[in-house]
């Protein structure tokens, strides 16, 4: 093999750029050539490359986002826009290809990696945490402390003004975020979609913290959760209790910002072991992380299985609401 290229794809996550500059220094280090494709799938439809050398990832892993920018590409769901891709890539002498992003990336890396015209390895990068094969994904560490940053300063004028704050975090189809943040958070109350929202009961849990003398009462909502986004978990709980309350949705902060130190470390650890794993001839994988060792996922598996969420941490909401 002797030129790869790598692509971040989807949702941005922070890490995106420590990633990126792990997949080209390990692949200059193993003197390929790489080549960097911008705005995902839609760069190589668009033939948007661009050569990566050492010097052009200098200083970008402490940076969030994504220097080579990405994008959703409805085209990549197609036969023929698969079709394409591979004659293109082929074309450019591509023989490898690194995809970084959650879901949809790995859907469409499925799809090139089944055609088989050129070898394809994966890593997880997404908020969510959401994916099969690995404990954490590139990026959700970031976020769930950047949400906690904010539900800290919250509960700070939650006590000083008693009243429930409903904040919304976010989890369309997962509650990760919610859940993990919860827990660190001391929230009184986590909403998530895997377990039903019963209004009633969240109202009492809401009322008896009141009189067990609590200054402030924290709800962490996830914004798939299947009763609504905070907003209308909160309108349906004041139509019970009649409570003033106040509403704060994170919404994309939880995205942006400088990647935690266990971000960046798994980020490079997860880079380099893409690149390693195509010099071997290995292909049609994700490579994530389990149990602190790296493990390799057959793509396919990674969207078609689901990701299960802690139990244990389930259990804990209520005894450490207390």
């Amino acid at each position: 093999m002797k030129k790869i290229g790598v692509l971040t794809s989807g949702g941005d996550a922070p890490g995106m750029n420590a990633c990126i500059r792990a997949v080209v220094r390990c692949g200059v280090s193993h003197k390929l050539e790489v080549v960097g494709i911008r705005q995902g799938y839609r760069g190589i439809l668009e033939e948007d490359f661009i050569k990566l050398g050492n010097r052009s990832v200098a200083n970008i892993i402490h940076r969030g986002g994504t220097i080579l920018e990405t994008a959703r590409c409805e085209e990549m769901k197609t036969r023929e826009g698969i079709r394409k891709a591979n004659e293109i890539l082929q074309r450019e002498g591509i023989e490898g290809l690194i995809t970084i992003g959650g879901d949809g990336t790995l859907r469409g890396a499925t799809a090139l990696a089944e055609a088989k015209n050129v070898k394809v390895i994966s890593i997880p990068s997404t908020i969510d945490n959401d994916v099969y094969g690995t404990d954490y994904t590139v990026g959700f560490d970031t976020a769930i402390n950047t949400a906690l940053d904010a539900i800290d300063k919250i509960r700070d004028t939650a006590e000083s003004l008693p009243r429930p704050f409903f904040i919304e975090v976010m989890g369309r189809n997962r509650g990760f975020i919610a859940l993990e943040v919860g827990i660190a958070g001391g929230a009184e109350d986590i909403l998530i979609p895997e377990v039903e929202t019963k209004i009633e009961q969240l109202c009492l849990d809401i009322e008896r913290s009141f009189k067990r003398g609590k200054k402030s009462c924290i709800v962490i909502v996830a914004e798939g959760d299947e009763a609504g986004g905070a907003f209308s978990i909160a309108q349906q709980v004041w139509e019970r209790l009649k409570l003033e309350y106040r509403i704060c949705v994170l919404g994309h902060v939880q995205r942006g910002g400088s990647p935690t130190a266990r971000d960046r470390v798994l980020a490079s650890k997860l880079g380099a072991a893409a690149v390693d794993a195509l010099v071997n001839g290995m292909a049609g994988y994700m490579v994530g992380e389990l149990k602190g060792e790296i493990a390799f996922t057959p793509l396919r598996e990674t969207w078609e299985k689901r990701k299960e969420l802690d139990s244990n941490l389930l259990q804990l909401v209520k005894v450490l609401a207390g």
